[in-house]
């Protein structure tokens, strides 16, 4: 009975130690780590381009943006609110600084794009625009030539007078002198009257045209005011004219 005792408990006693030692081999399971904090929001970035950046008053220029990690979007001056990227045209009077400013969680951002406006050209004077009535007069009025001894209008002569009546017609306001010319032969008497026959049928033409007879007066200077002075048939035609003057 005492040796059955003695079994029993040592039986007992090993299957203690069998527990202590099980337990002390058991793995401690580790305790799980908070977790990481979420990253913050990215920083804005924005870009503001301008095409052309160069324009004459009233030329239009295109405005043309992008950006990241922004909620608002606005460009100043003249345009305001805008979606995160696109592009607009704006009509600069003067040169101009276009500025943008991207707003988001994590802060703002600022671009910027420079359009010059070129200075207005100076307005041209009149002189400098056109030919004044003097210069109009002398490019498109011609001189009508005659024959030695003649009053009587040559070919050449209608024609031309034919043009400077297309001119006296666009020009109502023009006033002229019809001034006659002859050769250095013969008396100053003759020619003073040969000078003046010959600007009378000048003017006589072209009333046959349709002008009207007070726009123009007659004179004769017969050979007192030659345009070329050589003594030969060259420069004696050059002196046969009915000449035209601009009247003041």
């Amino acid at each position: 009975m005492q040796r059955m005792s003695l079994r029993m408990f040592a039986l007992l006693l090993g299957l203690i130690l069998t527990g202590v030692l099980m337990g002390g081999c058991k793995k401690k399971v580790a305790a799980t780590p908070p977790a990481p904090p979420p990253p913050p929001p990215e920083q804005p970035t924005v870009t503001l381009n301008a095409s052309p950046t160069s324009v004459n008053p009233g030329g239009s220029v295109t405005l043309s943006w992008s950006s990241t990690n922004a909620t608002d979007l606005d460009i100043e001056p003249g345009v305001g609110k805008v979606a995160p990227q696109g592009s607009t045209p704006v009509n600069p009077t003067t040169s101009t600084t276009y500025t943008i400013t991207a707003t988001g969680a994590s802060g703002s951002a600022t671009a910027t794009a420079h359009v010059d406006v070129n200075a207005a050209s100076a307005p041209a004077t009149a002189s400098a625009a056109a030919p004044n009535m003097s210069e109009l007069f002398s490019q498109n009025v011609q001189d009508a030539f005659f024959d030695l001894d003649k009053s009587d209008l040559r070919e050449d002569a209608r024609v031309a007078l034919t043009k400077d009546a297309e001119f006296l017609r666009s020009y109502p306001q023009v006033r002229v002198s019809l001034e006659g010319h002859c050769d250095e032969r013969g008396s100053t008497e003759y020619n003073l009257g040969l000078g003046q026959r010959r600007a009378e049928a000048a003017k006589n033409f072209l009333i046959s045209l349709g002008i009207s007879a007070d726009r123009m007066e007659t004179t004769s200077w017969g050979k007192e005011r030659p345009f070329c002075t050589e003594h030969d048939e060259a420069c004696w035609q050059q002196n046969r004219r009915g000449h035209f003057v601009l009247a003041q």
